[in-house]
């Protein structure tokens, strides 16, 4: 690197490292801002006539890492949160469907959670609901309507495959990171010049704010994660590879 004033418009790829297992946990690759803060306090002694300044301490090292993006992973959700991630869900689903020509029965396309099955005529969604029973995907009305008669069904499904659901509990808190950067500074003679990044112990906030919008840029998710020191005081490295 002949010259080395330099700068960077590139955004730096993240590697999280279970700091206890020192095993891969999540491949960041997918930013658009990552952020890197340094922070630490001053206090002065101060003495004489007017309280001046005399003496300067530093201390309390840290700072932290930020990240923007707007796509998104349930792992990346898992990591900011300390969530478990399980294959199985249960959610309320509504259903606009009509009774059969005797006017009672309304088939299910699967079978509904105990106790959960609530319905409504069409033009009364949410209101008076109409008494019934069921039998596995089957309902029941007690008292007839006017066969082909619309009617809206709400009912807890259960799922067990495809799904990932990751759980946050008030117990629920994110592990400790280590973290490996990758970008790119670009020098003033064009030389273009790998910059890694090492934090080595990091601890993400529990702040998560999920956006859904119909308008406007898709909606984007910030990370931040404090810097911490490791067991040997270590907090950053800024590592530049001359090619």
């Amino acid at each position: 690197m002949t010259n080395p004033n330099m700068a960077n418009r590139e955004v730096c790829d993240l590697l999280f490292v279970d700091y206890a297992t020192k095993k891969p946990f999540l491949n960041l690759d997918f930013a658009n801002v990552s952020t890197t803060e340094l922070t630490g306090e001053s206090v002065f002694a101060h003495g004489g006539k007017g309280h001046s300044k005399r003496v300067q301490f530093s201390g309390e090292r840290g700072g932290t890492i930020t990240i923007e993006t707007q796509i998104q992973t349930v792992k990346l959700w898992q990591l900011i949160t300390g969530g478990e991630i399980s294959r199985s869900a249960k959610f309320v689903t509504r259903m606009e469907t009509s009774v059969d020509d005797a006017g009672t029965v309304i088939t299910l396309p699967d079978a509904p959670a105990a106790d959960s099955v609530v319905v409504y005529k069409a033009d009364d969604d949410c209101g008076a609901e109409l008494a019934c029973t069921v039998a596995d995907k089957v309902i029941t009305l007690t008292s007839a309507l006017t066969g082909g008669d619309a009617v809206i069904v709400y009912y807890m499904k259960e799922v067990n495959e495809g799904v990932q659901r990751i759980n946050i509990k008030s117990t629920s808190f994110p592990k400790n990171f280590i973290v490996y950067g990758d970008t790119v500074m670009k020098t003033e003679d064009d030389e273009a010049v790998p910059l890694k990044l090492t934090a080595y112990k990091c601890a993400p906030q529990s702040n998560m704010s999920l956006s859904f919008s119909n308008n406007g840029d898709p909606g984007s998710l910030t990370i931040t994660a404090d810097l911490m020191a490791d067991q040997d005081n270590n907090i950053l490295d800024l590592t530049l590879i001359e090619e």
